[in-house]
């Protein structure tokens, strides 16, 4: 048996999304079983050690199945010698909107080309870092190609590698219902969930 079936099976077992990587969410529900068997299921979003405060409001506001990935990415980064901080994460319709408006029919630089409803982080699945030094935010930086690699080692898929506009600063924890679906079947199918407010991991 290959060491992606074993965590397969494991991660079948204990009744969470199976793709064969353990990442924080496979981590955190071992962690659940074997050493706090005891622990309610609303608190294994926050077994993971919370960070700064600025990145745990953000989080606080992402999907429970991702909380544990952005602070365990925040961890891993500083382990490797780099600070960063959630600056972005989940976004209404409305929010969504209004950032693409800018550059367009509101003054100031274009920062996103999706229109509410069209970006991964209306549905508390993304967010955005940002790499600093000391209080000194650096918007570019080869950095953020270092945390790409950490954020897919968490099994979180990073903007850096998209074909078409590539986004290093974002990380997303992709449903395993996405599998093999392009980015716009996935967002039309979150869309769809979201109005019949069905679960977004289910």
């Amino acid at each position: 048996m290959q060491i992606e079936e074993m965590i397969a099976a494991v991660q079948k077992k204990l009744g969470i999304q199976v793709d064969g990587r353990a990442g924080p969410e496979t981590w955190t529900a071992i962690y659940s079983h074997i050493v706090k068997p005891n622990a309610r299921p609303a608190d294994s979003a926050k077994l993971v050690d919370t960070v700064d405060p600025r990145s745990e409001k953000l989080i606080a506001a992402l999907l429970p199945e991702v909380q544990p990935a952005a602070r365990a990415l925040v961890q891993k980064a500083a382990q490797n010698g780099i600070q960063i901080k959630i600056i972005s994460g989940l976004r209404s319709y409305s929010e969504q909107d209004e950032l693409y408006a800018q550059g367009r029919t509101k003054p100031g630089v274009k920062v996103t080309n999706a229109r509410g409803g069209y970006s991964n982080h209306n549905f508390g699945i993304a967010f955005d870092i940002g790499v600093f030094e000391g209080k000194k935010y650096l918007p570019e930086s080869a950095k953020y190609k270092v945390v790409g690699v950490l954020g897919m080692d968490l099994g979180l898929e990073w903007g850096g590698n998209w074909k078409t506009i590539v986004d290093e600063p974002h990380f997303q924890l992709r449903p395993m219902w996405a599998d093999g679906l392009g980015e716009k079947q996935m967002l039309a199918e979150l869309r769809d969930r979201v109005e019949r407010g069905a679960p977004v991991f289910a």
